[in-house]
C-alpha cells in the first residue's frame, strides 16, 4: 500500500452514505475520568436572549440557532452555536463593532478561528501544541486528517483517511474535483481524534485533561462556545481545529455551565 494518495485515477465509491457523497469523520469521546465536583455560582447582572422560546426549565433557551448576548463590565459577549461568515451572529458582532461597542468575540477572531491553517498558527504562537499542517491540491500522506478550504467548507466536516482509495474519494469531494486546495495534517499510526466542548474557556468531565489548552483558546479567540478537535498520540494532545458546537451536543455538565453564564451566575 502506498503512503500517499493523489487524484490521478477515478476512486472507488467507498465510505459513502450513497453514491457521490462522502461521510465526514466523527471524533471519539475523551477517555473517561472522575466526574468533577459540584460548583456553586455567584449571581451577576442580567442577560439578553435573541430568539428561542422558553418552557420554564433552566436551559430552555438552548435551542437550535438561538443567539444570546451577555453584557459584563462594558463588554458585549455574543453566544451562539455558529459564528461563520454572513451568519446572524457574525453580523450581530460586526454591527456592535461598527457602533463602537466592545464585543467578544471580535469579527476578525471568528474568521481566523474557522480557517484551519490560520487558527493553528495563532494557537502555535500562543504556545498551544498543534498538528503540523500543509496545503495541497492532490497529495496527502497516510494516515492524515483532511479539511476543505473552499468557500463552502466547514471545520465541522473533516475526514480521517487511512488508505489510498478513501483518500482519493475524499480529495475529489473536498476539492470539488480539483477546483480548490485542501489542508491536511499527517498523524501517527494509532493516533485518535477527540472532540471537546469548550464553554467560555472551561471544560468538564473527561475533557478536563485539556483544560489548559481550552483556556488558552478562549484567551486567543474569545469564542464563548466552540468545539476543539484534538489528536491524541500517547499522552500528548494536539489541536487539529476549532468548529461550531451545537447546543444539542453539549453534555449535561456543559449545558449547566453555559446556562449559568447566560443567567450571570458565573463570572466571565
Amino acid at each position: 500500500m502506498n503512503d500517499s494518495a493523489t487524484d490521478s485515477q477515478p476512486p472507488k465509491p467507498v465510505h459513502s452514505d450513497h453514491a457521490g457523497q462522502v461521510r465526514p469523520s466523527v471524533p471519539v469521546p475523551f477517555p473517561p475520568q472522575s466526574p468533577p465536583g459540584s460548583t456553586s455560582f455567584p449571581r451577576g447582572p442580567s442577560q439578553k436572549k435573541i430568539g428561542g422560546k422558553g418552557n420554564g426549565k433552566r436551559d430552555a433557551g438552548l435551542v437550535k440557532d438561538c443567539l444570546f448576548t451577555v453584557r459584563r463590565d462594558g463588554i458585549l459577549h455574543v453566544i451562539s452555536e455558529n459564528y461563520f461568515y454572513k451568519t446572524e451572529p457574525y453580523y450581530t458582532i460586526l454591527n456592535a463593532e461598527l457602533e463602537g461597542q466592545k464585543v467578544r468575540p471580535a469579527s476578525t477572531d471568528i474568521l481566523d478561528a474557522y480557517v484551519v491553517p490560520i487558527c493553528l498558527e495563532r494557537a502555535k504562537l500562543a504556545g498551544i501544541p498543534v498538528c503540523e499542517w500543509e496545503i495541497s491540491q492532490a497529495y496527502v500522506p497516510l494516515p492524515a486528517i483532511v479539511y476543505g478550504l473552499n468557500y463552502f467548507a466547514t471545520t465541522s466536516d473533516f475526514f480521517a483517511v487511512n488508505d489510498s482509495g478513501h483518500a482519493k474519494e475524499v480529495i475529489r469531494h473536498v476539492t470539488n474535483k480539483g477546483k480548490y486546495p485542501f489542508c491536511y495534517q499527517k498523524i501517527g499510526q494509532g493516533a485518535t481524534i477527540h472532540s471537546c466542548p469548550v464553554v467560555f474557556g472551561k471544560t468538564s468531565g473527561a475533557c478536563s485533561i485539556v483544560a489548559p489548552i481550552a483556556q488558552k483558546i478562549y484567551e486567543i479567540f474569545s469564542i464563548p462556545l466552540v468545539r476543539m478537535i484534538m489528536v491524541r498520540s500517547g499522552t500528548r494532545y494536539e489541536l487539529s481545529s476549532l468548529s461550531p458546537m451545537r447546543y444539542s451536543q453539549l453534555t449535561d455538565a456543559d449545558r449547566a455551565l453555559l446556562s449559568a453564564y447566560l443567567a450571570n451566575q458565573e463570572f466571565l
